[in-house]
């Protein structure tokens, strides 16, 4: 059984090991955190439950029964309603669909349980597994973007009504 969870300060040792067991993974297709991430991990991890705290952010972890991270999924920059929307799935669970349940899962929670009527996200055109994770759950394209010299595209996704991430 997969579950997504909220981020505890008790996540910060299997966290961190995801991270680190998929850094090179998640450098191919996104920027690198950089070592001083993996240095200064656990003041960054207060810092950011202290964030959440403050209702700045949601993020939450896809995990099996057994504790294992998964991935993340994080709901950012949280204002009028709204957030960005932020993923990232381990190598050994890519492929599976595990990001579109996680997204379908938290656009539920973005409703439920924070308020929020909007999400917005980004990826890079090179990025088929995202772009195609965003169009399975709804998220509209809106405009091109630039990740330093790699094109992208900025998404929304309307949470109100008849929007549905159940598509």
């Amino acid at each position: 059984m997969t579950i997504i969870s909220r981020l505890r300060p008790a996540h910060a040792e299997a966290l961190l090991a995801f991270e680190r067991e998929n850094r090179a993974y998640f450098s191919a297709s996104v920027p690198d955190r950089g070592d001083d991430y993996f240095t200064g991990f656990a003041a960054r991890h207060r810092e950011l439950l202290a964030e959440q705290d403050a209702g700045l952010h949601h993020f939450h972890l896809i995990e099996e029964a057994d504790g294992t991270v998964l991935g993340r999924i994080n709901l950012v920059g949280v204002a009028d309603g709204s957030a960005e929307l932020g993923y990232r799935i381990a190598e050994k669970a890519a492929g599976r669909g595990l990001a579109t349940w996680a997204v379908r899962q938290i656009c539920g929670v973005a409703v439920a349980e924070y308020g929020l009527t909007a999400l917005r996200a980004e990826t890079t055109l090179d990025n088929a597994g995202s772009r195609a994770v965003l169009a399975r759950t709804g998220f509209e394209p809106v405009e091109d973007v630039m990740f330093g010299a790699r094109p992208g595209q900025r998404y929304v996704l309307d949470l109100r009504g008849d929007a549905s991430p159940e598509r």
